[in-house]
């Protein structure tokens, strides 16, 4: 795994020689963040050695380098998911990658299904926790002491220094923010009735098919984390009310993008 991650990372040093130190992840319907990126290089996901290719709708597949506010960045235009095939290590293969580029700090973004009955769509939620028991870890196996430790703790996988700084920008700029719990789960399924109530039991606020695995790995490697949730769609409905579609959760995510790109652009600019 070593040998792949530095082969990805030699090829990448090739074709872009600035150290980013800010690595960004977009969640469906994000993608047009990398608007707000002085962009200096794109590097599409099938050039690059053993990164997966998102298979996708709302997922571009290419890393974006450039700037924001003056910092070096990279952002993943596109994420992989566990549901798509991949095995939970070739996941977060992307974020060990950026950890050995170089990048300090990551930021995560997703769509999610609001759980906590006083979500609504467009709703902005910033993780505080998660719970990752429905998804498998993407640790297991041997350990590779270049990466991080056998055990490595998780009581603070979110840093609260971040949430912070985010939630006074989100003041300061009148944008409205929930906190929250987020559970992860493999999808592809949209969940059951009884799963999201299941889920509102244990804790959760909201629930996706992302983010955690890559959160697991970052935290193993000792990258400070900082995540949000856009509440794309209301898991418990009324009996008899429509099901929901992917293209509801783009279209939500779409409309709530200007203040995700207002809040992080503010928060890199923080840095």
């Amino acid at each position: 795994m070593i040998a792949e991650i530095n082969e990805a990372v030699d090829f990448i040093k090739k074709n872009y020689s600035h150290r980013p130190t800010v690595g960004i992840v977009l969640g469906s319907g994000m993608g047009s963040f990398t608007d707000e990126i002085k962009i200096e290089k794109e590097i599409a996901y099938g050039d690059i050695p053993h990164f997966p290719v998102s298979t996708v709708e709302g997922h571009s597949g290419k890393l974006v380098f450039g700037e924001i506010a003056g910092k070096k960045v990279v952002a993943m235009a596109g994420r992989f998911h566990y549901y798509e095939g991949y095995s939970a290590e070739q996941v977060v293969f992307p974020i060990r990658v950026l950890k050995f580029l170089g990048i300090e700090t990551l930021l995560l973004s997703n769509a999610a299904g609001g759980v906590n009955p006083d979500f609504k769509v467009g709703d902005m939620m910033i993780i505080t926790d998660h719970i990752s028991q429905l998804t498998p870890n993407p640790l297991l196996g041997k350990n590779y002491k270049e990466l991080g430790p056998r055990f490595p703790d998780m009581s603070e996988p979110y840093k609260k220094r971040l949430i912070q700084t985010a939630t006074k920008i989100a003041a300061e700029k009148n944008i409205p923010v929930k906190q929250g719990v987020y559970v992860a789960v493999t999808g592809p399924t949209f969940e059951t009735l009884a799963e999201y109530k299941m889920i509102l039991a244990m804790g959760g606020d909201v629930v996706g098919m992302s983010t955690v695995q890559e959160v697991i790995a970052a935290v193993h490697m000792g990258l400070p984390v900082f995540a949000m949730s856009v509440v794309t769609d209301v898991g418990i409905r009324e009996e008899g009310e429509p099901p929901v579609t992917h293209e509801e959760v783009l279209q939500a995510a779409k409309t709530a993008e200007p203040k995700f790109k207002a809040l992080f652009c503010e928060l890199i600019a923080q840095l």
